[in-house]
C-alpha cells in the first residue's frame, strides 16, 4: 500500500465510521462489485470514492466518470486521490478532461489537481492548457497563486519551448518569479538569430 492509498483508506475509514460495508469494499477483488457501487442509487460519497479509486488504480475504465467528478470536487483530498487514480487509469480521455477542468474559469479554485495531473500525464493537451491557465492567473490581485505556481512548475517540468513567453511574463510576479527562473532554465536553449 503506497502513501496515497494509505491516506485515502484512513480518511474514508473515518468518514464511513469503519463500517462492515467499508471493510468489504476495501477487501473485495471483484471489479464488478466495485463498478456497481458507482451506479447504484443511494451510495454514500465515501463508497463511490473508494470504488472509483480502486478501479482506477486497477486500470478499469468504468471508474473514469466518477474520478473526473472527484477531480473537480471542493475537497482537496478527494481531488488528490482522483488525480492519483486517473494518472494510473490509462484512459485516453483523461488529459482532455483534466485540461477542461484546469482551464474552466468558473472552477479555477479547484484547478490545482487537474494542473498537476496534466503535468504527470505529459499529454499533447498539457502544455496548451497550462499556458492558458497561467495566462489567466497573471492578472493583478489574482487569488489563485497556488494554481499559478503549479502551472509555472509544471511548464518547467514539461520543458516545452511554447511556454517561454508566459514564463517570461511570470517573472514580473514576485510570488512566481523564482519558480519562473527555474522553469525557464529547463526549457531548450534558444539558438541565436
Amino acid at each position: 500500500m503506497d502513501e496515497e492509498e494509505r491516506s485515502l483508506t484512513e480518511r474514508l475509514r473515518q468518514e464511513s465510521g469503519g463500517t462492515a460495508a467499508f471493510d468489504r469494499l476495501l477487501a473485495t477483488g471483484d471489479h464488478d462489485e466495485l463498478a456497481e457501487v458507482l451506479t447504484a442509487p443511494g451510495q454514500p460519497l465515501w463508497a463511490r470514492e473508494l470504488a472509483a479509486f480502486r478501479l482506477g488504480r486497477a486500470g478499469d475504465r468504468r471508474a473514469f466518470e466518477a474520478l473526473v467528478l472527484l477531480l473537480n470536487h471542493r475537497d482537496p483530498p478527494r481531488c488528490a486521490s482522483a488525480a492519483h487514480a486517473l494518472a494510473r487509469l490509462g484512459d485516453p480521455r483523461t488529459a482532455r478532461a483534466a485540461a477542461a477542468l484546469a482551464t474552466n474559469e468558473l472552477r479555477v479554485a479547484y484547478a490545482l489537481h487537474p494542473v498537476r495531473l496534466l503535468v504527470a500525464l505529459r499529454a499533447p493537451e498539457s502544455v496548451p492548457a497550462l499556458i492558458t491557465t497561467l495566462e489567466r492567473r497573471l492578472g493583478p490581485h489574482d487569488p489563485y497563486r497556488k494554481v499559478a505556481l503549479a502551472c509555472v512548475e509544471g511548464l518547467g517540468a514539461l520543458g516545452d519551448d511554447r511556454a517561454r513567453r508566459v514564463l517570461n511574463e511570470a517573472l514580473a510576479h514576485p510570488a512566481l518569479a523564482e519558480a519562473a527562473v527555474r522553469a525557464l532554465a529547463r526549457l531548450p536553449q534558444q539558438r541565436p538569430a
